[in-house]
């Protein structure tokens, strides 16, 4: 279980991680605005614009991980696969803003749909077994 509660622990701060690069961005566009940071945001271009949208994305994925990680320990479901699946759900969202930043789109598409993946197959176990 504590493996799952680690992994719960880092997919929570993902996003904030995922907010370096767009600090740096924002800091190459004629300093950090503090004020309205958003905007500044929304003018972002290029890599600038695509951390943006992972930083964003990262918030998004975390709900279902969340709900899936939190159903497996409170049904008393923590298996092998499960944590499995939480361990791969961690990894492949840190490969899907490497591959956000570098412009890989396809694969960046494909391990989206993987990571969204691990969370809806725990939850389906868990649906099974119960």
């Amino acid at each position: 279980m504590s493996l799952l509660l680690w992994c719960l622990l880092i997919a929570g701060v993902l996003p904030i991680l995922a907010k370096a690069p767009v600090v740096y961005f924002q800091n190459r566009d004629n300093g950090y605005d503090n004020k309205h940071p958003r905007a500044q945001q929304q003018r972002l271009l290029g890599r600038g614009a695509r951390a943006v949208a992972g930083h964003y994305n990262a918030y998004e994925a975390f709900p279902l991980f969340a709900a899936a990680i939190l159903a497996a320990i409170a049904t008393s479901q923590v298996t092998e696969r499960i944590e499995f699946l939480g361990v791969s759900f961690i990894v492949l969202r840190v490969l899907y803003h490497i591959a956000y930043l570098s412009n890989y789109d396809k694969l960046r598409s494909l391990i989206w749909f993987l990571a969204t993946l691990c969370p809806v197959l725990i939850l389906a176990q868990i649906a099974l077994s119960v």
